[in-house]
């Protein structure tokens, strides 16, 4: 078993993260946690006060790994503000798809307690909003932002709950969607 002291809050958070994609928040325990990482549960206090600090950490983690996803979506896409903007969220959906669980925890819950900090909710926003603003014009990009993020949060939501069921191709049905909302967007102008 190993020491204590020789745990860190980035491996408790990362450990209590693929718990949670493997068997989801509501089978997430600070015993199972302690059990996985082999130590015991009271020294997990250590590191993080209760549950509810674990999974806002969790939260923070999980939206850090979405900045940096969309981050290097973005760094990899040439074109106009368009296609990277299309690339962005194509990278947000891909993200959520391939972390179902800790999405969810992150980006549903209404607690205040478990709420990723701020400034990297606002580093998620402000590079798109920058680039719907080359779409959109300046006096209508925080309403263009709103939307993308509806729109992209919308689908992802009602595809992981199983709520798209008519067939066809969500991926390609997700594109002609961010499409067509841009296009939108660029005839407002």
């Amino acid at each position: 078993m190993p020491y204590p002291s020789q745990m860190n809050r980035e491996e408790i958070v990362k450990q209590a993260w693929q718990l949670i994609e493997a068997e989801g928040t509501e089978n997430l325990s600070l015993g199972k946690l302690a059990q996985v990482l082999g130590v015991k549960a009271p020294s997990l206090y250590r590191h993080v006060s209760n549950k509810a600090a674990l999974l806002q950490a969790v939260n923070l983690h999980t939206s850090q790994q979405l900045v940096a996803g969309l981050t290097e979506a973005a760094a990899q896409t040439s074109g106009d503000a368009q296609t990277q903007i299309a690339a962005i969220m194509r990278s947000y959906r891909a993200f959520a798809l391939a972390h179902p669980h800790t999405y969810v925890l992150a980006f549903t819950n209404n607690d205040d307690a478990l709420r990723p900090d701020e400034d990297v909710l606002e580093q998620l926003a402000l590079p798109l909003q920058e680039l719907i603003t080359a779409v959109s014009g300046p006096e209508k990009s925080l309403a263009a932002l709103r939307g993308a993020m509806a729109l992209v949060h919308g689908f992802v939501m009602l595809e992981l709950h199983g709520q798209l069921r008519r067939g066809g191709d969500l991926w390609a049905d997700f594109e002609t969607a961010v499409q067509a909302y841009l296009r939108g967007w660029q005839t407002n102008r």
